[in-house]
C-alpha cells in the first residue's frame, strides 16, 4: 500500500508540472491584442508596405496597379495570404478580369501555394473576387541549392493579369490579410540561419520591409513543441524509474523470524 501511495503522488505531481509547462508555452504564443488596420501598399518590392500577421489592410488603387505588402514569417509556420479586391461598378467595366496574388521570400524568390486559389478570373458583372496562397511550412535551414521557404521577410504582390484595356485606370479597393499557424515539432529540422531573410536589414534601404519580424522577436530556430515531448519522455522515464525501485525494494525485505524459535 505505501508503494502505491509514493508511486500514485508521484504521478500527480508530475502530471501538474506537465500542464504548468504545456499551458505556459500556450499562454506565451497566445496574442490577444489586435494589430491597426494598415491603409496603404507599396508599388515595389522597395515600397512594400510593412504588415504584421493577423493584421488587416486595406489600400485604394487603379486597376493595373501592382500592389505589395511585407509581413514576416518565423520558423515552423505556415502562412496563408488572404486578398480580395472590390471591383468597380459592372457598368462602368467592358470584360471579365483575372486577378492573382504572389508570395516571394527575403531573396525575391517566388514560392509556390500548397493550397488555395491564387489566381481567379472575375466576371464582368462580380462585384468581388477573393484569392488566397498557402504557402509551405517555414523550415530553420535549407540547403543552398534548395527553394525551401526560410524564416525571414515575405512579399504579398496584388494585380490584375488579364484584363481588357479599356478597364484600366478604374478605381478598386484592395483588402489583404495574412494568417499563421505553428506546424509542430514534427516538421523541425536541425540547423539554423545565422540572420533571418530580411532585405536591407543594417542599412538605410528597404528599412520598411527591414522593420517587419514577430512582435515577440525571431526564434532563431532553437524552439519546436519537440521539447515539451521531450520534457514529458524525461519525466515518464523518471516516473517509471522511481515506481521500480519502489517495487523492488518492497520485495527485497528479508522475512522476519518469529521469537522463541
Amino acid at each position: 500500500m505505501r508503494t502505491t501511495r509514493v508511486v500514485r503522488r508521484f504521478a500527480v505531481t508530475t502530471g501538474a508540472a506537465l500542464l504548468a509547462l504545456t499551458g505556459a508555452a500556450g499562454a506565451a504564443a497566445a496574442d490577444d491584442d489586435k494589430p491597426e488596420e494598415v491603409t496603404e501598399a507599396g508599388t515595389s518590392f522597395r515600397t512594400a508596405t510593412a504588415l504584421r500577421i493577423d493584421q488587416e489592410a486595406t489600400a485604394e488603387a487603379s486597376t493595373g496597379d501592382y500592389l505589395y505588402w511585407a509581413f514576416p514569417v518565423d520558423t515552423g509556420q505556415r502562412a496563408t495570404v488572404h486578398a480580395t479586391v472590390k471591383l468597380p461598378d459592372a457598368a462602368t467595366r467592358h470584360a471579365a478580369s483575372t486577378w492573382q496574388v504572389d508570395v516571394y521570400d527575403g531573396l525575391r524568390r517566388r514560392q509556390a501555394c500548397r493550397l488555395g486559389t491564387p489566381t481567379k478570373t472575375a466576371a464582368q458583372d462580380a462585384a468581388s473576387v477573393s484569392l488566397s496562397c498557402s504557402l509551405r511550412t517555414v523550415r530553420s535551414w535549407s540547403e543552398q541549392w534548395a527553394n525551401d521557404p526560410l524564416p525571414g521577410t515575405y512579399y504579398l504582390r496584388l494585380t490584375v493579369t488579364d484584363l481588357k484595356a479599356d478597364d484600366l485606370g478604374l478605381p478598386v479597393r484592395a483588402e489583404a490579410k495574412v494568417t499563421a499557424t505553428d506546424a509542430g515539432g514534427a516538421q523541425a529540422v536541425d540547423g539554423a540561419l545565422a540572420e533571418p531573410l530580411v532585405p536591407g536589414a543594417g542599412s538605410d534601404k528597404q528599412q520598411t520591409a527591414a522593420a517587419v519580424e514577430p512582435e515577440d522577436g525571431w526564434s532563431g530556430g532553437w524552439w519546436s513543441s519537440r521539447w515539451l515531448w521531450t520534457a514529458a519522455g524525461g519525466v515518464l522515464a523518471a516516473l517509471a524509474g522511481v515506481g521500480g525501485y519502489a517495487l523492488t525494494r518492497g520485495s527485497g525485505r528479508p522475512a522476519r523470524v518469529p521469537q522463541g524459535m
